[in-house]
């Protein structure tokens, strides 16, 4: 076949071909374009080789080294490099079929399915009739340009819409706007428990390239209960470990935090979840009448609203703790204490504060669903 597109390379045009293979630091098929192109070059530094011998060399087709013969003469050497784009591409999905095929991602799997897949998604459009046949990574394309993934779930706590929830809500939040005062301090307080776990074989230690190793096999040691108290206008945390979550651990956790931790305080701000065991009523059954009534008069409580933890700054240190303390196996107790003891001081010693920023007005604003509509 007589060649429509004669080829004849500068040696500026050479070098600079020769430059990139060795240099190498380029995707690969751009290597193989100025493989190609070299062997195309029918002037007087080129071996002009014929498109035949150019294809089952470099295990292309003729038409791609036609092609590339093409865009070096029309359009010049940077675009003989790149890929030819495609002009008669045709979508398998218009505008229409792909909101079906996100529709039905979003909607319940079938039977026999938690979840939809990129298959069961490709054989629902085809049963619908709304295309003929689909590739599962044609459907996999359609999603991931939505930002779409019908696979994943999170489990989220989702509040309700109620007067009562924004009340206790906008109540948290104007707490935390108030400023500091020594003789009314706020205090966050949570708890969350953890298993003790005793390895039945020794670890072995990282080294490097290798991360340290743990037995599947383990112990159980029983259950410990953290109490978080957590001052943020202080940058103080204080941290209990007990063996319930009793009513009577609640008690003595207040009983803490009154005389220990603020025997000067005219009131302690307390900031905790609706927890039954979180109530006045705990401490009178844990102490005489008299005691009880001494602790509680020393309280100013806001509760969290029903699912909305999140509102307590306690349960973002406990998450901080989790991470960097409770991670990996505490066999006992005393172990437990320790480690944690060790947490607090460190964390108290560097001022590591929550830097909280919500407040009321963000929240009728960014949480306006949540308010009942009139």
């Amino acid at each position: 076949m007589e060649k429509r597109w004669i080829v004849t390379l500068s040696l500026e045009e050479r070098e600079q071909l020769e430059t990139l293979i060795k240099k190498g630091k380029v995707a690969g098929y751009k290597i193989k374009h100025a493989h190609i192109l070299l062997k195309v070059d029918e002037g007087e530094q080129g071996p002009a080789w014929p498109d035949t011998r150019i294809a089952e060399a470099y295990n292309v087709h003729e038409s791609t080294v036609r092609n590339m013969r093409k865009r070096l003469v029309e359009k010049g050497l940077e675009a003989a490099l790149e890929r030819e784009k495609r002009t008669n591409y045709t979508r398998k999905l218009d505008g229409e079929a792909e909101a079906r095929l996100l529709a039905i991602a979003c909607s319940e799997p079938p039977e026999g399915a938690s979840t939809w897949s990129v298959r069961l998604l490709a054989d629902r459009m085809v049963e619908l009739e709304i295309v003929d046949e689909l590739s599962h990574m044609t459907v996999q394309r359609g999603i991931k340009k939505n930002e779409l993934k019908p696979w994943l779930k999170k489990q989220w706590c989702i509040p309700e819409a109620s007067g009562e929830f924004v009340a206790r809500m906008e109540d948290v939040l104007d707490v935390y706007q108030r400023p500091y005062d020594p003789l009314r301090p706020v205090v966050c307080l949570d708890e969350t428990n953890r298993q003790l776990i005793q390895e039945t074989r020794s670890s072995l230690e990282p080294k490097p390239g290798q991360p340290k190793r743990i037995d599947y096999e383990y112990k159980r040691g029983g259950v410990v209960n953290l109490f978080m108290m957590f001052a943020p206008l202080e940058a103080k945390r204080y941290v209990r470990v007990l063996d319930q979550r009793k009513r009577v651990d609640f008690a003595a956790c207040i009983q803490e935090l009154v005389d220990v931790h603020y025997p000067k305080a005219e009131k302690i701000v307390l900031v905790m979840d609706n927890l039954n065991t979180h109530s006045i009523g705990s401490l009178y059954e844990a102490f005489e009448p008299k005691e009880a009534k001494r602790l509680a008069d020393k309280l100013e409580i806001h509760h969290t609203p029903k699912h909305g933890s999140w509102l307590n700054m306690a349960e973002i240190e406990i998450g901080i703790l989790s991470r960097q303390c409770l991670s990996g196996y505490i066999s006992t107790k005393e172990t437990m204490i320790r480690q944690v003891a060790a947490w607090e001081v460190r964390r108290n010693h560097s001022g590591s504060a929550v830097n909280w920023r919500f407040t009321t007005d963000d929240a009728r604003i960014k949480l306006k669903k949540l308010y009942p509509v009139f």
